[in-house]
């Protein structure tokens, strides 16, 4: 997939999201403050302004969505605030938040799962298409653990119109659109359309499909460490690896989505339905090995999914509720590893259901809140010669609420959630031919406040307990996997992981400036991770999962000001910071986590054209775990300017941008694969949207 909805999204907010969700276009952009519903979190279960949220908050919309969109959801959200990506490549990369990734971290469309296998191995890609984004929300601290107990790291919410959620003015409306980028060689388009059929009846289509060659980069393919020991090789074509440079081989991809959704909406009440069809045939890029006996494998994932969405809402017009809602649903997925020759060398089969009720209760005396429960339903079977988890089963069942209580300047919030699981394996020869099934009841609370301690400016504290199951992927790895180059292995007998946080928030917002900071540690008892044991087993170094205790913490910092208004033109400065630090109790730094970040941009915003230039720095990683390597500093530029040629009410958008101007060498530590994956060199795009 692709960055070409560049200017996408802008149409799924202006055109056919819900009026709740519609901005105004002098107010899309980073450093622009009045009022918005910018502000407003969709993913809170009752919808709560930014600075109500007791945690750290990102909202991805308008503009900075179309700006920042790439063709992973990670990689769209690298630039918000604590937010690292796994970059396993350019078709497979998930969000990092505050140094937390996988099974802590919950990508969700929509408010319920991907049904996906992303979470297994970071060469998996989130199977949730970012092009189709109306917006996208994040969510760390404690009001992430409403949507599951693994949600330690955070949530990342996709919100779209696939389900659609107002009936259009027009008889028809139609958004098309076409882009070009010069790293990947990339070609792709797209188009939507929403029909109202009646005054109460509309249906969606959606299509786009994307093409790609191997991705441009900033330098050698190789770390400086790694071709030094190449070149030494009495081998060949190891030593042929030192020169390796300008492209990523084995990165390029295709891929087609096409999906159908319908809604009955009336004025208390709307459901509606949804089918989406994802089909990708994608590279891996090869972890090379400097072992003339070892043979590097490069694997192509060829994935599809087919998925059934709905979502129902009753708002009674009076009386104690103001809200009941349901949201489910189903997902059939599967994809093959391929080997070099084209044959299947391992597949995997999931299906996946969810579904969550919730009914929000009606404020009275400053009193709100919502109940709900979630159920999830995961079977996963891999087949194959490099089969690392045994056929395994997840159920989980869960009861949550949290309640809000506003007393004017003091605002505070409880929040609970109880969860039974029960993760079970077949019986395999990686387990002893046995069959295994453990239960879990897992507790989590938080509490918090946040005082208005000047006019603007709130100052926030809350605490949280959370125990979280360990999951199959955790539990019952044992075996080779070619994606990652790596053989994996769990431990059955895993306990519940369990965690105690405080977390500090300070906020301030006025008429041309906003800024928000966040303090959190964390004490964790029996922490799941996996590190490098530095033994060798079929021919791939081992990566063993272990438990012990553990602590956390970091900080983030966000701010935006407006430094001059010239005419009809806004001149705004806005910055990102942010630091992660974690550590065995007694063993040292965990891996991967990232270095300190900071982000400056300029941006000059008018109603028919914005422009923006901004600089990241990304400090380099040294405090490393065991048989990790140190990974470099790096400094990157990047410039956008988006054009409404024919007015602000026209139809036609053009966004021009670059990316890595200077084509710098850059890797994040996040990153299993950087010694052998850099990011995107030098990426020139232009992209071009109309709507009728």
């Amino acid at each position: 997939m692709s960055r070409y909805l560049s200017c996408f999204s802008i149409p799924a907010l202006l055109a056919s999201a819900s009026p709740a969700l519609a901005e105004p276009p002098q107010d899309q952009g980073h450093g622009d403050h009045d009022a918005t519903s910018e502000d407003i979190i969709i993913t809170a279960l009752y919808g709560r302004n930014q600075k109500d949220v007791l945690g750290g908050t990102s909202v991805v919309s308008g503009l900075d969505l179309a700006r920042e969109l790439k063709p992973t959801i990670g990689e769209t959200l690298s630039h918000q605030p604590v937010v690292s990506a796994t970059s396993f490549g350019p078709n497979a990369s998930r969000p990092v938040l505050r140094g937390f990734q996988g099974e802590r971290v919950r990508v969700l469309a929509d408010g319920i799962g991907s049904f996906d296998v992303s979470n297994t191995s970071v060469d998996h890609a989130v199977v949730i298409n970012p092009l189709t984004a109306d917006r996208i929300e994040v969510l760390r601290g404690p009001s992430a653990l409403l949507f599951g107990s693994s949600a330690i790291g955070g949530v990342v919410n996709v919100v779209d119109s696939r389900i659609p959620r107002t009936i259009p003015d027009e008889a028809i409306h139609v958004d098309a659109l076409a882009t070009y980028g010069s790293a990947a060689n990339e070609r792709s388009g797209g188009v939507r359309v929403d029909v109202p059929v009646t005054k109460s009846l509309v249906v969606h289509f959606d299509g786009s499909y994307v093409k790609t060659g191997d991705l441009e980069i900033g330098g050698h393919v190789l770390t400086p460490a790694l071709r030094a020991q190449a070149a030494t090789s009495a081998d060949a074509a190891i030593a042929s690896l030192a020169d390796l440079m300008g492209e990523l081989p084995n990165s390029g991809g295709r891929t087609w989505e096409i999906a159908g959704g319908a809604a009955y909406i009336s004025n208390n009440a709307n459901f509606g339905v949804s089918v989406g069809r994802y089909d990708s045939l994608y590279g891996v890029p090869i972890r090379y090995s400097l072992d003339p006996a070892v043979e590097a494998e490069a694997v192509r994932l060829d994935v599809k999914q087919t998925r059934v969405d709905v979502r129902g809402e009753i708002n009674p017009a009076e009386g104690f509720l103001e809200a009941i809602r349901l949201r489910g649903g189903y997902a059939d997925y599967r994809h093959n590893e391929l080997e070099e020759d084209g044959t299947v060398g391992t597949t995997f089969n999931n299906i996946g259901t969810e579904a969550r009720f919730e009914v929000v209760q009606r404020e009275r005396n400053g009193w709100s809140g919502a109940i709900g429960a979630q159920f999830l339903f995961r079977k996963l079977n891999i087949v194959g010669a490099e089969k690392f988890l045994p056929p395994s089963k997840t159920r989980q069942f869960g009861i949550f609420t949290t309640q809000s209580f506003d007393m004017g300047a003091l605002r505070a919030e409880v929040g609970a959630r109880i969860e039974h699981a029960i993760v079970s394996a077949a019986a395999d020869a990686s387990l002893g031919n046995l069959d295994i099934k453990r239960r879990f009841t897992s507790y989590s609370g938080s509490i918090g406040g946040r005082y208005e301690v000047a006019r603007g400016w709130t100052f926030g504290l809350n605490g949280s307990y959370t125990q979280r199951a360990p999951s199959a992927e955790e539990l019952f790895p044992n075996g080779p996997h070619a994606g990652t180059q790596a053989f994996e292995i769990g431990d059955p007998t895993f306990g519940k992981e369990k965690s105690t946080g405080l977390e500090a928030v300070l906020k301030g917002s006025g008429r041309s400036y906003s800024f928000s900071a966040s303090l959190y540690y964390s004490w964790f008892n029996a922490f799941i991770f996996e590190t490098q044991t530095g033994t060798i087993q079929d021919d791939l170094p081992v990566f063993q999962f272990g438990q012990a205790n553990a602590h956390h913490y970091g900080a983030e910092i966000e701010a935006s000001v407006r430094v001059a208004t010239i005419g009809a033109v806004k001149l705004n400065l806005d910055g990102v910071g942010d630091f992660t630090r974690a550590t065995i109790r007694g063993g040292g730094p965990l891996p991967r986590i990232p270095a300190l970040r900071l982000l400056g941009g300029l941006e000059a915003q008018s109603d028919t054209i914005t422009g923006r230039v901004e600089v990241e720095w990304v400090d380099g990683q040294d405090r490393i775990a065991a048989f990790e390597t140190p990974t470099k500093s790096y400094t990157m530029v990047n410039g956008s300017l988006a054009i409404k040629p024919f007015g602000a009410d026209s139809g036609i958008d053009v966004t021009l941008s670059a990316n890595n101007i200077f084509d710098v060498d850059a890797r994040r530590h996040a990153s299993f694969l950087k010694d052998y994956a850099p990011l995107s060199g030098r990426d020139i795009r232009v992209g071009v949207r109309f709507a009728f």
